[in-house]
């Protein structure tokens, strides 16, 4: 009944339960699940991983954080799982300037070779963006200039949202949109078209607001789910259905 767009199952603190974690995503009828890996060995942990719990999933890219020291070292890893198909999508993949982790000239050169792998392997992206909307929206209109954007754990504006829908991007929310602080958030989420709206947990980080303080597991997406639902004046199962559609449409899923 749910998708979980967006989800870092194969670090530590997660796959040492992974089991515990999948069967309890099941019982919450959690029924497919995107997975992030973002480096060398979460990528090798993921193409070795099989269950048939869920849907599994996975996509892969050296986050914005950590391109400086390791953009180089696993660029080529991910570059072979993309080309040979075992990636749904590239990411994530983009700007990071609240923190800058990384100098901003080495996430923007690796920011581009996504981009410009994605093209290469016909595959969409999955973006993280925090306080470098300018700078985002000027490379992707220049390096890929395609609607298969999904704006992964959106926390922007209710104007930056609007350029991205503009754009036709999809904009996925996490846990946060629960959170007593998000107001601004919630009401910006109220904007988004629901046929380009998302639903992740960022396992295993930002438990929703029922959960924090714990560490976030795909089973806890229906309080996000619930959230959205009182936004946009819908059922749960219909914020459900929609999110699970557009998640397969935008990642090329089979329907099960």
């Amino acid at each position: 009944m749910f998708t979980d767009s967006h989800a870092h199952l194969m670090c530590d603190p997660v796959y040492e339960n992974l089991d515990g974690i999948l069967d309890r995503a099941k019982k919450e009828d959690i029924d497919t699940i995107i997975n992030i890996t973002i480096d060398k060995v979460s990528l090798e942990r993921a193409l070795n991983f099989s269950t048939s719990l869920v849907r599994l999933y996975h996509t892969g890219a050296t986050t914005p954080h950590d391109v400086e020291t390791e953009g180089e070292r696993f660029f080529p890893s991910f570059a072979k799982a993309a080309k040979e198909g075992h990636l749904v999508a590239i990411g994530e993949t983009g700007l990071d300037y609240f923190y800058e982790h990384s100098n901003r000239d080495a996430q923007q050169e690796y920011f581009i070779k996504y981009l410009e792998l994605a093209k290469e392997c016909d595959l969409p992206v999955i973006i993280h963006c925090r306080d470098a909307f300018p700078d985002f929206f000027r490379i992707v209109d220049e390096y890929y200039n395609r609607e298969s954007v999904l704006m992964h754990c959106f926390t922007g504006t209710t104007e930056e949202a609007k350029e991205a829908i503009a754009r036709g991007f999809t904009i996925s929310f996490s846990g946060i949109l629960t959170f007593k602080r998000s107001s601004d958030l919630r009401e910006t989420a109220k904007i988004v078209p629901l046929e380009q709206t998302l639903i992740e947990t960022d396992t295993p980080y930002l438990a929703p607001q029922s959960r924090r303080g714990k560490q976030n597991e795909p089973s806890f997406l229906p309080e996000t789910a619930e959230c959205l639902a009182t936004l946009h004046n819908k059922t749960l199962q219909e914020v459900a259905i929609a999110t699970s559609v557009n998640t397969e449409r935008f990642f090329h899923l089979q329907s099960s």
